[in-house]
Order: structure tokens, then sequence, then C-alpha cells
């Protein structure tokens, strides 16, 4: 199938110096190591291009400029240039590009008006938390010289510093009112939408290309939450799934210390997946409630207050000898450990009669016990690996914070720790196999049509409680980001 052809649209990013215009850069390619974003003013010294596909072809190509630091000085030199009343402006603007001041006092305000001389519009980034000062006025001067659509965009407006009523008031007095509002340090699909459709309301010629790009957008997102979604369900069949044999003469605490350790690494597992799936680094995430110990993520899998902190209940069912997030169970309703010593002859039978249930009653004749995780741990694996995936879900790549893990109790993903789990993870129970932990049941596990189909209805679940999870407050933000 023939990709349709559209035009390539070019867009200048400026703005004063420290504004945030590397930042949105990085936030709407999702790319966290897109030029260089600091809380000193002037970083970025040079144009740097990066560009947004759809369908694998480029649709808009963005150039991130250096900041307008003398704009007053600029709008001064470029009266000074004006000859006569019949001189276009952005000639004149040229002539200034052609003239010594732009290698001298002016190279940075020139690099940037030279890029969007070369480009098809261009996006001002405000800083929404600044105040209207007389250097935006002359910068909105300026640009509007250069005879090229502008769309202002109001950064930073999920902080309660945002100037962003006294900002639109000013911005609709000198003429502009399309404007935009945006955040690029917390992610908002739908603000990012509104930017794009902003755009094509002043670039008629590229609104094919601006609506195959929402399209990608909003595809993108959908195969994003999707690819989580099958991630975590793997972690969880994987863990529901995990049984130990503890024979009657083994070390019961030597295996008990095993499984927690294993189903620690299968989750610290998944949370570098996920990280690497949104395209952040192991070290943007923080937990919010106890410092990392031993390389593991937050709360302790197997500690009271882990369960506690997110609204689960310790399960009370387990048989004598449980301990906290692990149970040891004795089939056949309590028989004894030892009575494999009496009934011995019957084991075989029941194995061969019974295939893996009676393999399992077999062992538990012969003095050999289960030793699993709980439900209430799994559970609390569900919950936070959610709450992860929510929090990258809002995160902008241009966050200087660290993810922090806290326990918001959205109604969709609150109901994993009080509602009924999944059948899904009910058939793990019942198939050891699945589980790829411990290095028993990689083959099987890899290989089992049964398997695969459970984890493809659990993966339909959680990506059903990551789409209709509403969006959180966003928390306040501080400092400057260029």
């Amino acid at each position: 199938m023939s990709v349709p052809s559209r035009p390539v649209l070019k867009v200048a990013v400026v703005g004063h110096t420290n504004t945030g215009k590397t930042s949105l850069l990085r936030t709407l390619t999702r790319d966290a190591a897109f030029g260089e974003v600091s809380s000193s003013p002037a970083t970025t010294r040079h144009v740097e291009g990066t560009v947004l596909l759809v369908d694998g072809a480029p649709a808009v190509e963005l150039y991130d400029t250096p900041g307008l630091e003398d704009s007053i000085g600029l709008l001064e030199h470029l009266d000074g240039l004006e000859r006569d009343r019949e001189t276009p402006w952005v000639k004149v603007v040229t002539r200034f590009l052609d003239g010594a001041a732009a290698q001298g006092p002016y190279e940075q305000e020139a690099k940037a008006l030279r890029q969007l001389l070369a480009c098809d519009a261009a996006l001002y980034v405000i800083d929404a938390r600044d105040r209207v000062l007389g250097k935006h006025r002359d910068e909105l001067e300026i640009l509007g010289r250069c005879a090229r659509p502008v769309v202002p965009v109001l950064n930073f407006v999920a902080n309660p510093e945002a100037r962003t009523e006294e900002w639109r008031a000013h911005l609709g007095h000198v003429g502009m009112h399309v404007v935009a509002e945006f955040d690029t340090v917390v992610l908002n699909e739908t603000a990012e939408q509104r930017l794009f459709e902003k755009m094509q309301t002043v670039l008629d010629s590229f609104r094919p290309t601006l609506e195959a790009l929402i399209r990608e957008r909003q595809q993108q997102r959908g195969r994003l939450v999707r690819a989580a979604a099958e991630v975590l369900a793997d972690l969880l069949i994987d863990v529901a799934a995990y049984t130990v044999l503890v024979p009657a003469e083994g070390d019961r605490a030597a295996a008990v210390e095993a499984v927690r350790a294993a189903v620690r690494e299968r989750e610290q597992h998944c949370v570098t997946a996920l990280l690497g799936l949104f395209r952040f680094r192991p070290d943007d995430y923080e937990s919010d409630a106890l410092p990392i110990e031993g390389g593991h993520w937050g709360l302790d899998l197997f500690h009271p207050a882990s369960l506690k902190q997110f609204g689960i209940r310790a399960g009370g069912g387990a048989a004598a000898g449980a301990v906290a997030g692990l149970a040891i169970d004795a089939m056949l309703g309590g028989a004894s450990l030892g009575a494999g010593a009496a009934l011995g002859a019957t084991a075989g039978a029941l194995w061969s009669s019974f295939g893996s249930h009676g393999r399992r009653i077999a062992d538990s004749l012969r003095g050999v016990s289960e030793l699993r995780v709980e439900e209430a741990t799994v559970r609390l694996l569900a919950v936070r690996q959610l709450e992860l995936v929510a929090a990258l879900l809002r995160r902008g790549h241009a966050s200087q914070d660290k993810i922090r893990m806290q326990a918001r109790g959205d109604e969709h993903r609150r109901v994993w720790a009080r509602d009924a789990l999944p059948e899904s993870l009910h058939e793990a129970r019942v198939h050891p196999h699945w589980s790829r932990l411990g290095g028993a049941g990689v083959i099987a596990a890899a290989g089992d049509g049964e398997r695969m189909a459970a984890e493809h209805r659990l993966a339909d679940a959680l990506s059903h409680s990551l789409t209709c999870a509403s969006e959180p407050p966003a928390a306040p933000q501080g400092g400057h980001l260029e």
C-alpha cells in the first residue's frame, strides 16, 4: 500500500532564552536525550534539528534555535536599517542577516531568525510563569517582521505560578489569537493534539500533514499502552505461576529467600523494561516511600507496609508455616506433611491417574510442600506497576524530577487491590510450568499456547485499566528549563 504524499512542514522553535524550547522538543519527540536542558540561560548556542515521523516518513521538521537575548537592541537596529516605506520588513531582516551585526552583537538572534526564514512557521515558546515585559513585546514585533506564521506556545501552564490569562490577554492585544497551551514537564496528550490543531489554523496547506501526525500520535499512544500491558501481564503470570517444591528434609528458610529474590529480580526486570519502552533512563525513577536498597525499587514486595500503602489486605488463608508474602501449601486439606511415609504406595497411582494434579498430590504425600507467592503480593505487583505506567504516560521527556511511586488510588487501578483477580491469574496458579522464574518452565512457558492465551486476556484487562484511568492533577513543578 503506497503512502500518501504529504508536504513536509518545517518549523523553527524560537523564543527568549530559558523559556523551554529544547524541553518542548524533547516532549514532542519523546526523546529525553535531545539537546541540552539546563536551568542556566543560553544553553542552546546552535541550531539543532529533529523530525517527527508518520508511517516511517518525515512529516514535521523541528529546529531548536538559540534564545533571543537582546530583542530590545535588535529591534532598534532593525529600525535603523529601514530606508523607505516600500521595503517589506522581511527584506530588512534579510539585510540585517547579511550585515556585520549578525556576526557580532546579535549573533545568537541572527541564528534564530535565519532558521525561521528557512522554515514555514514558528512556534514562539513563552514561559507562562514570567511577567509580560518589554523584551517579549519586542520579540513578537521582530518575529512578525519575518513574514512567517507564528503560533505562541504558553509553556509550563501546569505550574501554579503560570500567568496564563495575563499572557493570553497580551497576545490578543497584539493580534495573536491562535495560542497553544502546553507543559513540557507534565505530558498531556490532549494539549499536544490541540497544539497541532492550532498550527493547522495558520498553515492550511499543511493540514493533511498535521492531521496525519495527530492520527499517528493517537495510534502511537494506543500501541504504547498495549505494549506496557503485555509487559505487565508477562510479569504477573510469571509470579502467579511460580512454585517451588520444598522436600520434607529441605531448608525451608533458604527456599523462602530464593523465592523472594527471584520475584524481586523479576519486578526489577519489569521496571527496567517499562522505562526503556517509554524511552526513559533507569535513574529517572525514585521510590516515594523508602530508599532503594540492594538495587530494588521502592518498598519491598514482602514487607507488610507495602500492602498497606496500596490498600491491599494480606491473605489470611495461608497454611501453617506461611511467611510474609508467601504461602506454603500442603495439599489434601491439611494432611500431615509426613503422610507420604504411610501412603507412599498410593502416590504413584495418584500421579498416573490425575496427571499434573496427581503429581502434586503425590509430592504432598511424600512430604513435599509447595512454596508460592501469596495473592496479596500478586495484587501489589499489579497495582504498583500500573501506577508506574500511569506515571510514565503523563511524564514529559523534559522533566528533570524523579518519577515517584505514589498510591494515587485511581478507581481503575484500585480494583486490582480489592476485586477478584482476572481468571488468567487463577489459571496460572495451577500451571507452575507457565513461570519462567527460577529456571523452571522456561521452554514450556515460551511455547505454551494456553499460557499465551491467558497472557493475552490478562493484557486486555490491564490495557482497559490504563486506557480508562483518568489523568491525575499535575504536581507543582519548579525551575526554568532551556
